[in-house]
């Protein structure tokens, strides 16, 4: 049954019918997901409706399944040029070639991506050029949530703040210049913020986490600059000055700078202000009286609700230190003891 849904899948994909072609090549995932070759051709549609994030993905998995697979190489390779990322794209395609020696295919992109690294590296070593900026762009739509950074000389620190969210259904990927972050909740409009990065990272040592009232990530910088964007293409790289130790994070100078202490305390509000259901708000609820109590409410909370077995809370010392707390059972309910 999987075979024949690839077999359509490549019709589909014949008769320029991409969408279509991702879709069969899916549902024979799903019967057959060891297949490498399933997911190598799935990469190939997605390269087709420009989904190279995806193509990427499905590469990846292909030469997971099968590190001999040629053309999961050549996919690889050619979504990564499409996203600008030339030096994996090269690994990969050199990987491949090394393979099948005899592909052409392979020293054309090779070639090319040699050609795109050494224009980086120009790019790099001459100074930037002013750039009349008086056309002020249009504001893009309003996303579902929303998200902030700031950094320091090693690391940029991205915080989506999404209140809620189960970590199952967050989904975050790191590539050398890329960041994905896919938050997709069962009936909900996913949310995607997949910047191309202002500079290269490392994925391996990049971290995230998801809390109750946002999910913060840390991108570890593969070169000691200071980023003036969180997206590729939106200024010039600034050296950091070496004579410099920085305590607090760098803000980028091309925006207005960010109060964050006051974000924090917004975020610690939010967090106090959550509603909460059944014990978990009675919980809550005791907490805060403890925390906000003095040494003796503190001291008679603590006898009361020991001695009387957990029935009676009072924050009266002069009543509770003075004598024994019986137990008092709910009305309708019977004190038992129990005989060990």
């Amino acid at each position: 049954m999987a075979k024949e849904l690839a077999a359509q899948a490549k019709e589909a994909f014949v008769d320029d019918d991409f969408d279509v072609a991702v879709d069969l090549y899916s549902k024979a995932i799903d019967l057959d997901p060891s297949c490498a070759d399933f997911f190598a051709d799935r990469a190939q549609a997605y390269i087709k409706l420009q989904n190279f994030t995806e193509a990427v993905a499905d590469a990846k998995k292909a030469i997971e399944l099968d590190p001999s697979l040629t053309k999961a190489y050549l996919r690889k390779g050619t979504a990564c040029m499409k996203l600008e990322e030339y030096r994996t794209a090269k690994t990969a395609l050199e990987k491949g070639a090394s393979i099948a020696p005899s592909e052409s295919k392979f020293k054309k992109l090779i070639d090319e991506c040699n050609l795109r690294i050494a224009e980086e590296e120009k790019d790099l070593v001459q100074p930037p050029v002013k750039v009349d900026q008086t056309p002020v762009p249009a504001e893009p739509a309003k996303p579902k949530f929303r998200h902030e950074y700031y950094q320091k000389p090693e690391e940029v620190v991205v915080t989506v703040f999404a209140k809620g969210i189960p970590k199952q259904n967050v989904n975050i990927d790191f590539g050398e210049q890329i960041l994905s972050v896919v938050i997709d909740v069962p009936g909900e409009e996913a949310y995607h913020l997949q910047p191309r990065l202002f500079g290269k990272i490392v994925p391996k040592k990049c971290i995230y986490q998801v809390m109750s009232t946002k999910i913060e990530i840390r991108l570890a910088k593969a070169e000691i600059i200071t980023w003036t964007s969180l997206e590729h293409g939106k200024g010039p790289a600034v050296l950091p000055k070496p004579d410099v130790s920085t305590v607090r994070p760098a803000y980028p100078s091309s925006k207005k700078v960010k109060d964050w202490d006051k974000i924090e305390a917004e975020v610690k509000k939010q967090e106090k202000d959550e509603k909460l259901e059944g014990d978990a708000a009675l919980n809550k609820f005791f907490r805060e009286i403890y925390s906000n109590a003095d040494e003796d409410m503190r001291r008679a909370m603590s006898k009361s609700f020991v001695e009387s077995n957990g029935t009676v809370l009072s924050t009266d010392w002069k009543e509770v230190g003075a004598k024994k707390i019986e137990s008092t059972p709910p009305d309708g309910m019977e004190l038992k003891k129990w005989e060990i």
